[in-house]
């Protein structure tokens, strides 16, 4: 099916919708083969399902909580027929119902205000008329970090005999019970194992462990070295919506796409007096996103821009630094370097990591970000595996 068919299967006005929102078919039902399959499936999808659903919005907004747009990283025609299709809906909701699906309900804000979506909207009002949105109370955005993943013990050779395999959570459960008989011989490997690990728990001088060895000594904190970049984490991130900080001239509240499943990160960023409203939306971007999340004036925020400072002062110009063409959200960027390779999960604050190194980020005479080392003066570019981060015009800039 080609991408007018799958088009001509919706029904008015949405098919005007698309239509007029739709002046470029080389990008807007796809750049790829797989983008362009996509987007039809997506628009034959919107011709015959129906998104009113409690069911069909739960989906969606599974689907949504890692995507900016529907198929790849840019506007499509699916995106526009999906919008479509769900503003009956959203222009009837009550504010506390789209809470109900965040990731639905900012997905579906981000898409109408896209200036060619606006542009045919607005052609065939009042169909499809903005819709308001009140975020001022909506609950706090709660990032859960995962736990880390607990190995299953291999099962003993007595028991495994004794008994059929049993799952970890049902061997759990039984924990608490007194387990079954066993042979006289099995009763006494059994106890003698369970010293010989209570040996290796203490870590005892001289105790054996299970295995016949010491006791592992304890692993060193992974920012025990002396802070170097690369403990930095540094990902690519597109602004999919930004707002003037309620309680704070100087700040914005941005929504950033790191690509995460999670969904978009809340960022506030000092910004406003330099850098326009209007220049910030959807732009992409470099963010340091291991700091320990601030609360900056009742907001929470979870990483933060890099920018590049004029060497003349603020007052001179501030630039978002730029990652490279057809970046995707949650691209890693890297210091040039072999011994620079994975970050830390998360900067200390107390260790000033961050501080420390700070001083060596700049921009070279070819606007090319990165960080010269105070002592040796060797240069490391930053930069994704396919090229380096830029500033769009300042030479030895700072960069923070």
């Amino acid at each position: 099916m080609s991408a007018q068919a799958a088009t001509a299967k919706l029904q008015p006005p949405l098919r005007d919708l698309v239509t007029g929102a739709t002046q470029d078919p080389a990008q807007d039902f796809g750049k790829s083969e797989k983008d362009k399959a996509e987007v039809i499936e997506w628009i034959d999808k919107v011709a015959r399902d129906d998104f009113a659903s409690g069911e069909a919005l739960n989906t969606l907004d599974e689907q949504l909580v890692p995507r900016t747009y529907i198929v790849g990283n840019y506007l499509t025609a699916a995106d526009v027929a999906l919008y479509g299709a769900l503003h009956p809906t959203f222009s009837q909701l009550q504010q506390s119902q789209y809470f109900s699906h965040p990731a639905v309900t900012r997905y579906f804000d981000h898409i109408q205000s896209r200036p060619s979506v606006r542009k045919s909207a607005e052609a065939l009002a009042p169909a499809f008329s903005v819709v308001p949105f009140d975020f001022t109370g909506a609950p706090p955005a709660v990032r859960k970090v995962p736990e880390p993943k607990k190995k299953e013990k291999a099962a003993k050779p007595a028991e495994a005999e004794a008994s059929p395999p049993v799952s970890s959570s049902k061997a759990k459960a039984d924990s608490s019970v007194q387990s079954a008989p066993v042979a006289d011989g099995e009763g006494k490997a059994v106890k003698k194992e369970k010293k010989e690990k209570k040996a290796a728990a203490e870590g005892g001088e001289g105790k054996k462990a299970a295995g016949g060895g010491k006791a592992p000594a304890p692993a060193p904190a992974e920012d025990a070295a002396e802070p170097i970049p690369s403990m930095v984490d540094l990902r690519v991130g597109r602004i999919i919506d930004i707002k003037k900080h309620p309680d704070a001239d100087g700040l914005y509240v941005e929504q950033i796409d790191f690509g995460e499943e999670t969904g978009p990160r809340t960022v506030v960023s000092g910004l406003v007096h330099y850098i326009p409203i209007e220049k910030m939306r959807d732009q992409w971007l470099v963010g340091v996103c291991n700091l320990k999340p601030a609360n900056m004036r009742g907001v929470k925020s979870f990483a933060m821009v890099l920018c590049a400072t004029s060497k003349d002062g603020k007052e001179a110009g501030i630039e978002l630094v730029q990652p490279p063409p057809d970046s995707k959200p949650g691209d890693r960027i890297y210091f040039e370097g072999a011994e620079y390779e994975a970050p830390l999960t998360q900067l200390n604050p107390k260790k000033k990591i961050f501080e420390t190194i700070q001083p060596g980020f700049t921009t070279l005479e070819t606007k090319e970000a990165a960080w010269v080392n105070p002592v040796t003066k060797s240069v490391h570019r930053i930069r994704t595996k396919e090229a380096v981060c830029v500033a769009p015009t300042l030479v030895g800039a700072s960069l923070s």
